[in-house]
């Protein structure tokens, strides 16, 4: 089964004050044609998009919340020679191969935000806000992709604290809110619609977000469920277990959901650290990334927990988190294979790390076509 419609559902949620934008509008070409006015008929070919949206064409008219993406754990700890490290490539890299959720363990320090595993002595990938201006300087020249940020607010600090960098990096233009609080699986835009109205970054925090006070920072466990995390059995269960309790057809009927499927190791941190810590540390099973990332269904492969799911809960994950995603089987770039199956498309891109030109000069004449293929399927659906 790949990603199809979903149910509608009736529990009460609040409302954003503020309207969004519609698409005719966004697209520049409201009409003036009567709310009632029966659509008609032409023999003239419809227009056709061809433009893709996260690097398929497809996408553009599908629910964010209907599309499955690869998540790159702990996306900024690509640290060379540090054990605690998540990634060999950088988050440019990341998002050039086609990660399109970027996500990662922060704590407050001498009140600034930084990337750093359990703590920074161990690893400190710098700071939060540089990582967002590396995210903002890729959405510039790639003007027609969608980005998920899933904070890890290690220290439960206050979601205000993390205010000031979302300001200073210049990303705080492009972070969606949502029309409900909280958004069910079917109230969400399309990838196109969200482009096309330039809030293509969604953003959420595991905990202490509050989106009366920021409402661009979501509460992940209020969209989003997780399988177990920080698994260290290759089985790589289904099972829901964060948000805790969370009644089983709720969690199907409103919730996204996200698979963790990255295999870890215990080793002693003050072995790491050079410490007298008696304390554990998970770090990726290297020896095993390229079957835990495999494309393959087999146990411990990253399509087997794909099919899992889907069985499980009627429709793929959305998002597949992994680490060393560019390490697999049979090849490199099997975790965008996987997620391609998920999605009914087909994977033909190169991977992992090549330089990639920035398609935004030649795609920005093609905006407009993007936008009256979607007025178009708009007006077919009145």
């Amino acid at each position: 089964m790949s990603n199809g419609t979903v149910a509608s559902t009736s529990d009460s949620q609040s409302t954003r004050s503020q309207s969004s934008n519609s698409l005719l509008n966004i697209a520049g070409t409201a009409s003036s044609r009567p709310s009632n006015a029966t659509a008609t008929t032409s023999s003239a070919p419809l227009p056709s998009n061809t433009l893709p949206c996260n690097n398929h064409p497809e996408f553009c008219n599908r629910k964010y919340s209907n599309i499955t993406e690869v998540c790159a754990h702990n996306s900024a700890f690509d640290i060379k020679n540090n054990a605690a490290s998540n990634q060999a490539l950088s988050i440019s890299d990341q998002l050039n191969d086609g990660i399109r959720m970027l996500q990662g363990e922060t704590h407050f320090v001498n009140n600034t935000i930084y990337n750093c595993h359990t703590t920074c002595s161990l690893l400190n990938a710098g700071t939060w806000q540089t990582m967002l201006e590396t995210l903002v300087t890729w959405l510039e020249s790639n003007p027609y992709d969608v980005v998920t940020v899933l904070i890890v607010n290690s220290d439960f600090v206050e979601v205000g604290n993390y205010t000031a960098p979302v300001e200073n990096s210049g990303i705080r233009n492009y972070l969606y809110e949502p029309e409900y609080v909280p958004q069910h699986r079917d109230q969400w835009p399309t990838l196109g619609q969200m482009i096309l109205s330039g809030k293509r970054v969604v953003m959420f925090m595991d905990y202490n977000a509050n989106q009366t006070t920021v409402p661009y920072i979501l509460d992940e466990f209020s969209h989003i469920f997780e399988t177990p995390f920080s698994p260290t059995n290759q089985s790589f269960p289904c099972t829901e277990q964060r948000p805790p309790h969370l009644d089983p057809k709720k969690a199907k009927d409103e919730y996204m959901y996200l698979a963790n499927h990255n295999l870890n190791t215990a080793v002693d941190l003050g072995a790491l650290t050079g410490g007298s810590s008696s304390e554990s540390l998970l770090i990726p099973t290297y020896s095993q990334l390229n079957i835990t990332n495999g494309a393959e269904n087999q146990l411990g492969q990253l399509e087997a927990m794909r099919q899992n799911c889907t069985r499980e809960w009627d429709r793929p994950p959305n998002f597949l988190l992994v680490d060393y995603y560019n390490d697999g089987t049979p090849s490199p770039g099997s975790v965008f294979e996987v997620a391609a199956r998920a999605n009914g498309v087909t994977y033909n891109r190169r991977c992992c790390g090549y330089a990639v030109q920035s398609a935004a000069p030649a795609l920005r004449s093609s905006y407009v076509a993007l936008a009256i293929a979607m007025v178009f399927v708009t007006l077919l659906a009145w």
